[in-house]
């Protein structure tokens, strides 16, 4: 169809765009807090793994490493998460 003779559509309605940074709960495994204390994730805190987290978008079926977080003290780190029924599960987190 020529540009200038476009005739109106039905198109569906507009839809509202909706805020999708809503937080989900975090569950963070045993072998993910005692890998904390280790001197390779020195200065990462749980408030910095629930925030990286919270940043993933969409949905994780199967567990999946997540590159290039930043904690507040600048460390840089990753972590392996999925999601379950009740939340995201953070399986271990890899600090650099």
């Amino acid at each position: 169809m020529l540009f200038w003779r476009k005739k109106k559509m039905n198109l569906p309605a507009k839809r509202e765009q909706t805020d999708f940074t809503m937080e989900i709960k975090v569950i963070i495994t045993e072998h993910a807090r005692k890998r904390l204390r280790d001197f390779r994730q020195d200065k990462i805190t749980t408030a910095d793994i629930i925030t990286a987290a919270n940043s993933i978008p969409g949905r994780i079926p199967t567990a999946t490493r997540f590159r290039g977080f930043f904690a507040k003290s600048g460390r840089m780190f990753d972590i392996v998460a999925k999601d379950i029924e009740v939340g995201r599960l953070v399986i271990t987190i890899i600090g650099k």
